[in-house]
Order: structure tokens, then sequence, then C-alpha cells
């Protein structure tokens, strides 16, 4: 947009708020103490214009017609990062660009987006609104209508101009197979497409439906009707990195396309070697099942009306998937295992639930977090969700063997109707992590009953631990040697990737649990039994001793010194 569009834009028709702000404007409050002088700032009126269904903000032009440009010196050569500032406290993402005259005045233009469907955004607790110059507080009135909205089912709405000759086949067979074996129901095979297409009501009165064309459209259609539809994977070696080392694009239909993408992201998957007492398996570090069901969630419960697409960042030890338009209505972060959601593509999850891709709606979080806590592995993270984007981080490093045995044995003893379930399961990490205040009593009841946790301390200050059965499997493979097997497991992990490991591939190995001078410290502890120091300064680097592959052949060394 021009200065020239810009003076010509009405601010209440216009959804526009034209500020002069030449120095000094504040961007959260300032110094003001009351909330009514405090809210007249660039946070402020972001909530206000985000809450009347987006708009933009001005900062350089003058408040009255004809808006003269006076110029403005507001975040002047840190505009990104105020773009990741605001992200930070609002949870919505702007676009922020800087104009110029005629004779190099600047105006600072802030493109703000409609807050989600359902919802309002709010300054220091307050949902705000335009009022001529002023913002106020929102009337009940206006905040019930607002929680009152429904989003619509983008999935059900007919994609104008698709044609069955737009479909792809392959996926349209696996659609009718999938949906043959679930429903147990072979006689659907031989209905025709559509018949199938209309039974399932991704096709009505002839039109097809924008379910149809994400689940069985073909890439050249859906890169003209949806090119956000995309899955895009990002591979990078470390957190730290800015820029990725690999990157692939995936555009099909999902039931073609979502056996690529775990084909894709499984040819950089590992294994942990679970050796606790009797238990000997193997873990990988990404889970099929997790991974599978976090991505058709990201890609089902998407805002479709949001312009970005679905991206997954790989790194060796983690995952995290990125999707559009934040948690469906009625979810939170503290409620996200317990509420039973509505679904904003209601009719493309049913697709999904219907054909077996996914579990029935509301419990694919619960999967992800049973599997991934069974696993001995950290809880799955959507700490940094946002209103308009959900975040969810999958750690693929196993915190706790000793747990992943304990759960695999306790599995064992049950019939097949009475496995541990997700709230068994949560509550028994939150057990082991000294939180047994937070589980349920019912939950706390039925695994002292069945012997899984005991109680300790007297009646008035009672509390829970796990079973002596995890005690004697934690201790006895805790160490290797006076070292963590943990530790000495990430140092085989690091210096099997690189061929000359450097000092700082450890440390970021390490991150978030040993710190710089604690990683050096073991790293030094090793050479000459597991590692060889080579080279000098800068260019020191580090390699395991020939001979040595993995923990058992480390046990010997370790015990003997």
């Amino acid at each position: 947009m021009t200065i020239k569009e810009l003076q010509g834009l009405k601010e209440s028709e216009d959804k526009v708020e034209f500020k002069e702000a030449k120095t000094d404007f504040p961007w959260n409050g300032g110094s003001h103490t009351e909330q009514k002088d405090r809210r007249k700032c660039f946070l402020g009126y972001i909530v206000a214009l985000a809450n009347e269904g987006g708009g933009h903000l001005v900062l350089g032009m003058a408040d009255k017609a004809p808006h003269n440009v006076v110029g403005s010196n507001f975040a002047e050569g840190k505009l990104g990062e105020l773009e990741d500032a605001v992200y930070e406290k609002l949870g919505i993402r702007v676009h922020i660009e800087e104009l110029f005259d005629s004779i190099g005045l600047r105006v600072v233009l802030t493109n703000i987006p409609s807050r989600p469907v359902g919802r309002t955004l709010k300054f220091e607790g307050v949902p705000l609104m335009r009022t001529g110059d002023s913002l106020r507080n929102m009337t009940d009135e206006e905040v019930f209508k607002i929680l009152s909205e429904q989003e619509p089912d983008f999935s059900a709405k007919i994609c104008t101009g698709l044609q069955l000759s737009d479909l792809d086949e392959t996926a349209i067979t696996i659609l009718k197979e999938r949906y043959a074996k679930k429903q147990n129901n072979p006689s659907f095979l031989k209905l025709s497409t559509s018949q199938i297409l209309t039974d399932l009501h991704l096709m009505q009165e002839g039109d097809l439906t924008n379910a149809a064309l994400i689940l069985v459209g073909n890439e050249k259609v859906l890169k003209e009707h949806l090119p956000n539809a995309q899955v895009n994977i990002e591979y990078r070696q470390t957190h730290a990195q800015t820029h990725f080392d690999k990157r692939e694009v995936f555009l099909g239909p999902l039931f073609i396309s979502i056996d690529e993408i775990w084909k894709y992201l499984n040819t950089r998957n590992r294994d942990h070697k679970i050796s606790e007492g009797p238990y000997k398996f193997d873990l990988p570090y990404f889970n099929e099942e997790v991974i599978r069901e976090a991505v058709l969630n990201a890609i089902a419960h998407r805002d479709y009306t949001i312009t970005s697409e679905t991206v997954i960042k790989q790194y060796p030890n983690s995952i995290i998937i990125l999707n559009a338009g934040g948690f469906p209505k009625g979810v939170t972060k503290e409620n996200l295992i317990s509420v039973n959601s509505v679904p904003r593509s209601r009719l493309l999850t049913e697709i999904l639930e219907k054909t077996g891709l996914v579990e029935r709606s509301g419990q694919g979080v619960d999967k992800i977090f049973r599997i991934t806590l069974s696993e001995g592995k950290p809880e799955p993270d959507y700490s940094k969700t946002g209103i308009l984007q959900v975040e969810l981080h999958i750690n693929g490093e196993i915190e706790d063997k000793a747990f992943a045995a304990f759960i695999s044995s306790e599995q064992e003893k049950r019939d097949e109707d009475n496995k541990l379930g997700t709230y068994e399961i949560i509550g028994l990490h939150d057990i082991k992590e000294g939180k047994s205040d937070a589980v349920d009593s019912s939950v706390l009841e039925s695994l002292e009953k069945e012997g899984a946790i005991k109680r300790v301390g007297g009646s008035a200050s009672a509390k829970y631990v796990l079973s002596d059965e995890y005690f004697a499997l934690r201790n006895k493979a805790g160490e290797i040697g006076g070292f963590r097997t943990i530790d000495l497991e990430r140092i085989l992990y690091v210096a099997d990737r690189n061929e000359k490991a450097k000092m700082g591939d450890f440390i970021e190995n390490f991150k978030d649990d040993l710190n710089r001078d604690q990683v050096r410290y073991l790293i030094e502890k090793l050479i000459g039994t597991v590692l060889i120091k080579e080279g000098s300064g800068s260019g020191t680097y580090y390699k395991l001793i020939e001979g040595i592959k993995d923990l058992d052949d480390i046990k010997p060394i370790l015990e003997d010194v």
C-alpha cells in the first residue's frame, strides 16, 4: 500500500488508525499508571483493530484528514524484533513495513490480522475496541457475541471448479480400501467413485467439497485451489541454525502424502537400545504412531483461511510441528487432553476417523501423550502455541529408560481390555516427577490397588511413589562406571554422526541438561577410555576410540577403570 492510498482511507470504514507518533510513541503502555492511558500504545491499537476484524495502524501521518506525512522514528531499525515481540505478547503475527514520502519522511505501516473466530484479544487483561479517537473496553454484549461465534466448516464448503477428473485415482482407491476395512463393509469397494463421494458427503448435489480436494485432489489442482495445504519439512542439525540443511515440500492428496511424509521423516530416525534388567528392546527416537497422529492433527485442525503452510522442523533428536489457526474453539493448553473439542474441519476429520487414519475426534492428543510418556520421553510440549498457530514440540530423547521398561512391564501384566490408559500413564509420570498431588484421586486409588504405586508418609500428608519395581530397574542401569548412561549415549550419538566432533556439537546435544563447563568436564574425563582428542585450539576435535560402537563396548572399559 502506498502513502497516497493510505491518505484515501477512512478510519472507521477501512479499519485504519492514524497516529503522528513523531517521537517516543509507547509500544506497551509506556510510563503511564492508569489503564485508560496505558492502552493508548502500539499494542493497545493492535488489540483493538484485531478485535474489529483486522486493519492497519499507521504511524507518522497526521490523525486528521488529509493525513499529511509528519514522519516517525518508531522502532527504527528494529521492525523484525518488533514483529517477534508482538507475537510473543499477543500470539498473532503482524506485518510491519516502512514507507517514505518524496522528501524522505518515514511512515510505519502495521498490517494487523483479524482475531480468531470466537475469541477476543486483550491488552493487560482487557478486550479493547475503538470509539472515535479513543480506545474503550468492549461491553459484555460485544464480548458475548464474539464468544458465541461458530467457526464455519471450511472442509464442507464447495470447491468451485473442482471436477472428478481432478481427483487422484490412487488416492480414491486407498480411500475405498481403508473405509471398507475400518467399517467392515467390503461391498463399499464395488461402488462407483461418484456414489462413494456422495455417501461420504465429499460431493454434494454433484459439487465437490474442500475435503475432497484435500483428501484425494491431485497436486496440480491443489496448487491451483489451495496451495497452503502443502506441508514443508525442514531439516537442521541443531536448533541454533537459522537456515535449514534440507527442505522438502509435500503437496498432494492426503491419503498418499501422509505415507510419503512419514517415510521422509523416518529416513533420519534412529533407535534407542533399552536394556533395563530383564527388559531388552529398541525404541525409535520418533514413534510412527505419534508422528502420524501429530501430522494428521495439524493438517485436519488447521485454519485453511490463513495462507501459511503446515511446517515440520526436524532435528536429529526432536521434531516441531506448526500449523495455522491456534487451538480449536474451547481448547486451551490446560484442557488439551480432557476437553471434547469441535474440530474446525468437521467433514475432513470425520472421514479421517471413518477410514482409521486418526483416532476419534479429541483423542489424538491423548494418543500422542500416552505413547510418548510410555517410552520414557519428555512430555509433548504445546507451550509455545498462540491464538493463530499451534506449535508442538516432540522430543525423541529418552530421559528415563527405567520408566519405559516399567510401563512395558505394567502393560504386560494386564489383560487386553485393562491396559494402562492416557490418564494412568500421565498419572504415573507425574508421580515419578514428585507431583502426586496433581493426580486425580480415582486414578491414584486404581493404581495403588493394582500395585503400580505405593503410599508413603503419614495419612495426613500421604504421598505416592512408583512401585519398588521401578526403583530396582532404575538402580540397575542408571550408571556405567560412575557416568550417567544417558550422558554416554549422547556422546556416542554425537561422535557417531560427526567424523570429527567439535566441543560445540557435544554442548548442543546436552542443551537444557548440562551447561558448557559440565560438558567440557565430562568429555575430558572420557579422553583415553572412550574418546580420542586431536588437533589444537579452534581445530580441536574428538573421535571414538577404535572398536567402540555402543554402550556394550563402553561398559567393560569404564567398569575396569
